[in-house]
């Protein structure tokens, strides 16, 4: 995805956040650098009484102020969040419909989702065995698929370009990224990418009963605490984030800021249960983003860990690092500002991307809400932000099933906190 690899350096030019700490990249920034942490009790209706009792709920989100009722009847949450973000981000990249509407083909739309519609599902199989086939909506055949939101985009906005969804796990929300820069190489003017999740209806709830390494702890100062020796896991959330990449020299062109440049990006696949390999899969994929970036280990300056939030997990995300960083590993900052909104499975690497564009913008590392007593041999950011100069990100993800990810993000020449 950079220069000596393809010859097209991509750029994110905007950011749309929805997300528990915050709607708006000015508003989730804000919180994330503040390093507050919104976990609270679950109150989703007919969550209440669920094992589940801490998560990140998106707060003051009203869907009808931002979205038109014929899109909104037609979508779940996941999507709500999606289309949403999608408008944030395209005003934040200064991007109008009279930038594409001489060729909508040239406007792309990628997403990843895990969760997918389960609110409206569990609503229409409801009306199904309680009154009748003939009660069931007919967007039910549509609303619940995890590619809804890349649809509802692309056809809310007249993108025509190419659109698809990537389902690789929670690592879907970095590997997206890598799709869209494959559209911009390829032609495309600009494209929409990143996740979106809404995984706190009870259905959706009941299905991540069995996932391993959920918290089941009741207070929300201790239910997720990644990197310290009482782990016990992570809490879910809701929300994610947009971006608009585009052909950097053509932002430039129509005076778009340029926030960041997608330099590289790999994954790998070790499987599930098997937190060693993750450990070995994750560290390959930080090597092969590196190289694909044309950087040297020691030039990261800044890692968003995945923080899974189990000893094991942790410990082989801690060996990763140090790796396939070498001795930069042990010593450069490593932050996970989720612990402070949750995991929102898909979308928290695209939570974490955006973190990291705002904090190369600003020059400040934030810290990891809620973690205190580190037990690792890393250097995590803990307490209040670190002012730092910073070039490049490293943004780490791992799916329960086993997808790994890493996305390398480079300081974009005329970004600044505009």
């Amino acid at each position: 995805m950079n220069r000596a690899t393809t010859g097209t350096p991509v750029a994110v030019t905007g950011i749309g956040v929805v997300a528990p700490n915050g709607i708006g990249a000015a508003a989730f920034w804000k919180a994330t650098q503040a390093g507050e942490s919104v976990l609270d009790r679950v109150t989703r209706q007919g969550c209440e009484h669920l094992p589940v009792r801490v998560a990140g709920q998106v707060r003051g989100f009203e869907p009808g102020e931002l979205v038109e009722d014929r899109f909104l009847v037609q979508t779940d949450r996941f999507s709500h969040y999606a289309l949403a973000a999608a408008d944030l981000a395209l005003e934040h990249a200064r991007l109008g419909r009279a930038d594409y509407e001489d060729d909508p083909y040239a406007v792309g739309v990628v997403t990843a989702a895990g969760s997918g519609g389960g609110e409206f599902g569990q609503r229409e199989l409801q009306r199904l065995w309680g009154q009748g086939p003939r009660y069931v909506g007919p967007y039910q055949s549509i609303a619940w698929f995890y590619a809804a939101s890349t649809g509802q985009v692309s056809i809310r906005r007249g993108f025509k370009g190419p659109c698809g969804v990537v389902a690789s796990d929670e690592a879907g929300g970095l590997d997206a990224f890598a799709h869209a820069a494959r559209g911009i190489r390829q032609g495309s003017r600009a494209m929409l990418v990143g996740a979106t999740e809404a995984p706190l209806a009870p259905y959706s709830v009941v299905c991540q009963l069995g996932y391993e390494g959920l918290s089941a702890a009741e207070d929300p100062e201790r239910a997720y605490r990644p990197f310290t020796a009482k782990a016990c896991g992570f809490v879910p959330a809701e929300g994610g984030a947009m971006f608009t990449v585009e052909d950097a020299a053509a932002a430039e062109r129509r005076g778009a800021p340029v926030r960041a440049l997608l330099a590289g990006h790999a994954a790998t696949f070790t499987g599930p249960g098997r937190p060693e390999e993750s450990g070995e899969g994750l560290a390959h994929a930080i090597r092969g983003a590196l190289r694909e970036a044309g950087l040297a280990p020691e030039e990261v300056d800044v890692v968003f860990a995945d923080a899974l939030g189990t000893p094991e997990a942790d410990a082989a995300e801690a060996r990763a690092i140090r790796e396939a960083l070498g001795a930069h590993g042990a010593k450069v900052p490593v932050t996970a500002p989720k612990t402070g909104t949750g995991r929102a499975y898909c979308a928290a690497g695209t939570l974490d991307a955006a973190a990291a564009v705002l904090a190369l913008e600003h020059g400040v590392v934030p810290p990891t809400p809620n973690v205190f007593d580190v037990c690792h041999d890393l250097d995590v950011v803990t307490g209040s932000a670190r002012v730092a100069p910073l070039r490049t990100a490293l943004v780490l993800s791992r799916g329960r099933m086993g997808s790994n990810a890493a996305l390398v993000l480079r300081k974009g020449p005329g970004s600044g906190t505009q």
